[in-house]
């Protein structure tokens, strides 16, 4: 079997100036990175700021296990299959991260027939947004620290300073560091400590940004660190709104690429869905929609994380609700809910098949909640039998929801056009009647509450006394409005990973608040998440090398 690499490395790319070509742009609307890749130029973002927008799909998944689910693989599948129907379709996908590609997770370019393209240099470096979020990231460190070095004229508390440096690799060794060491001409010591770049408030506040305008309004809001009396301290107090945006006026424009069948799709921007808002950006987004006839798109992790995030922070911003909402489930993954160990996944197991669907169902139950209709994606895997999928479509259908198996890793487009006929009918047949989850206008503690009792099936919500003080100081400063964003394991509807399926009567702790003014939300911690990752024992950089004509070699 062929892996991923070896695939992508024997496609056919076309020019990505034939891809534009598609969807109505011309050379002069493309910024080039060499043949294959391309932005968008701001003259041909604004002209079609009035062109009407297409359908919308977001593909979601059940909580991921380390059986795999293959979102972005069903994403782009499903969009190769769409075309193959004769539907105007258009892809937006997030940036890998270098952290998880070179970690174990893997990267963000789907797999298998169903790729984005250049698939490795997605995966790498691509056109530099990653580097450039960094850049801005650590050049607002330094201008902190040089500011407090210089005199502190805002009077910042350097023990109140909330901002990080960033870098995009897992380094657990950075979490915590010291800085400012060795005499006064080094700078004021504190400490400080490292997120990976894409938890940057600047990697989510480019993903949703609507504008450059827009992003130095966003940048201006960002708070940094609090006084010596604890008012709060925005970059806007620094002045430098504008040296970051200057550094990330770039970043912001959207990415074109294709898939393996040649489907146009923007790869654009990438918070995770744990520890942020976990979509593409805005820009990206609009750009699609403005471009098919169809959107597809995704969200990071399970539905009660990326999902969540989609429909109640990007959502309003982007001023589109989604048309329908594809669950992705694999047997392998649902067995793993209904507790057989990894090892043991390849043996038929209909009664663990059956059990896991509890959290399945949730997902779906959950989604319907916004008032979107719903179609369920069964990913085939070789070491499913017959039984087992028949089992799971049983299940689905005595929930009412349609569900549809799709084969796109081995098959491509081909693989999904099953899939494609479903999502089209569901989107012809539904009128989307989109209820946020919440109001605005709601307390931090309800907001967290209807989170975690609508959506995780929890029963209570604890807050340390650290987040109750935060809390008072959050609704004194007004920011008590914004939406709640969960930092929350992935793996779980709870805020135990190891609680696996569909938990239910659980109280789930908020450790801390973080105020991102910028993004225009509040992230809630909750568990041990961490906003820097760290290696694991056999990260996936041991696979990889390079020949001697720059060819990737073991890049998944």
């Amino acid at each position: 079997m062929k892996s991923d690499i070896e695939i992508a490395q024997e496609a056919t790319l076309k020019p990505i100036k034939e891809i534009a070509e598609k969807v109505g742009l011309t050379e002069d609307d493309l910024e080039l990175y060499g043949k294959y890749k391309a932005k968008i130029d701001w003259p041909a973002i604004q002209r079609l700021e009035q062109k009407t927008e297409g359908k919308l799909i977001l593909v979601t998944s059940i909580n991921p296990t380390p059986a795999g689910e293959g979102k972005s693989t069903v994403t782009i599948g499903l969009a190769d299959a769409l075309n193959q129907l004769g539907k105007k379709t258009v892809i937006a996908l997030r940036e890998p991260s270098l952290g998880p590609v070179m970690g174990i997770k893997g990267g963000a370019a789907g797999g298998g027939k169903a790729q984005v393209l250049p698939m490795e240099e997605i995966n790498l470096h691509f056109t530099g947004d990653m580097h450039a979020i960094t850049t801005a990231n650590n050049a607002l460190s330094a201008l902190i620290d040089n500011h407090i070095h210089q005199g502190n004229q805002l009077n910042i508390d350097a023990r109140r300073v909330i901002w990080k440096r960033v870098v995009d690799l897992n380094d657990r060794a950075l979490r915590n560091v010291i800085i400012g060491l060795g005499g006064p001409i080094q700078g004021v010591p504190r400490e400080d400590g490292f997120d990976i770049t894409v938890a940057s408030e600047i990697m989510a506040i480019l993903c949703l940004a609507t504008d450059l305008k827009d992003l130095k309004a966003r940048l201006s809001r960002i708070v940094i660190g609090y006084t010596f009396d604890r008012t709060p301290v925005t970059v806007a107090d620094l002045n430098v709104e504008g040296a970051l945006t200057l550094l990330l006026k770039d970043a912001l424009k959207p990415n074109l690429v294709q898939t393996i069948e040649g489907t146009p799709a923007f790869v654009h921007g990438g918070p995770f869905a744990n520890i942020a808002h976990g979509c593409n950006s805005i820009m990206a987004t609009k750009m699609a929609l403005k471009l098919g006839d169809y959107t597809v798109t995704e969200a990071g992790f399970g539905a009660d994380l990326g999902a969540e995030k989609f429909l109640d922070i990007k959502v309003p911003t982007l001023g589109k609700t989604p048309d329908a909402i594809v669950i992705v489930a694999t047997i392998r993954a649902l067995k793993m809910h209904g507790g057989v160990a990894k090892d043991q996944l390849a043996e038929e197991n209909i009664s663990a098949v059956a059990h896991g669907f509890a959290n399945l169902d949730r997902h779906i139950k959950n989604m319907r909640r916004y008032g979107v209709p719903v179609v369920v994606a069964i990913n085939e895997f070789a070491t499913d039998t017959e039984a087992e999928r028949e089992i799971l479509e049983e299940k689905c259908r005595e929930s009412g929801v349609n569900v549809q198996r799709a084969s796109v890793w081995e098959h491509g487009g081909a693989g999904g056009l099953d899939l494609a006929k479903a999502v089209v009918e569901t989107i012809q047949e539904s009128t989307p009647d989109f209820q946020p989850l919440y109001e605005t206008d709601a307390s931090i503690e309800e907001k967290t509450q209807t989170i975690v009792t609508q959506i995780y099936g929890g029963a209570a919500v604890q807050f340390t006394q650290k987040a109750k003080n935060q809390i008072a100081t959050f609704v004194k400063e007004g920011w008590d409005k914004l939406p709640i964003c969960m930092a929350k394991t992935q793996y779980s509807f709870s805020d135990d990973p190891q609680k696996l399926g569909a938990p239910e009567g659980f109280t789930l702790t908020i450790r801390e608040f973080i105020p991102k003014l910028g993004s225009g939300f509040i992230v809630a911690l909750t568990g041990d998440v961490m906003t820097m990752p760290g290696l694991p024992k056999k990260p996936a950089a041991l696979n990889m090398d390079v020949d001697e004509q720059g060819n990737a070699i073991g890049l998944f």
